[in-house]
């Protein structure tokens, strides 16, 4: 982590709103030897339980869906501008039929065991704390389910924040 400075996550620099929703980040995950990642443009950041948390929510037909299963960690990394046409390429390839991350042209190292990518501008180290599939008879609005078409509801993951970097 070389030009990343780890920091307290109450001092991550940016709007979480825009970041997530609007820049997208990457989840990535290791599952023994092997490792993937997905662009997410869903999420959150707050404080849960006393602790900084992030939360994700990842469609279990999704292949990095069985890397946070099998994982204890995963880390959100964030990126400028300029990553955005690899952000979108690591959308929407699938680890599954190809070495996506090779492709994608970005390094990736670990912290402890949890992958992330060197050229962030922001990392966040999590570790899971909680885990439930979204249930339709929960939407308050009714319109929600309309994401559903196929029923494939999201997992939910609260993870603390375990260490934070930024450029």
């Amino acid at each position: 982590m070389a030009d990343l400075k780890q920091v307290k996550p109450e001092q991550l620099s940016g709007n979480a709103v825009q970041k997530i929703g609007t820049d997208w980040m990457l989840v990535t995950a290791r599952k023994g030897d092997q490792v993937n990642t997905m662009t997410a443009a869903w999420g959150g950041l707050g404080v849960m339980w006393g602790k900084p948390v992030a939360f994700v929510v990842i469609r279990p037909q999704r292949y990095t869906y069985e890397f946070v299963e099998a994982s204890e960690t995963f880390s959100l990394t964030f990126f400028d501008d300029s990553f955005r046409e690899t952000l979108n390429y690591l959308g929407t390839a699938s680890g599954r039929d190809e070495d996506k991350i090779s492709k994608s042209g970005l390094t990736l190292a670990a912290s402890q065991d949890t992958p992330y990518f060197t050229e962030a501008n922001q990392v966040l180290i999590c570790r899971k704390l909680y885990r439930q599939t979204f249930d339709p008879a929960c939407f308050i609005d009714p319109a929600i389910d309309r994401n559903y078409k196929e029923k494939d509801y999201h997992i939910h993951y609260i993870a603390e924040i375990v260490e934070a970097y930024q450029r």
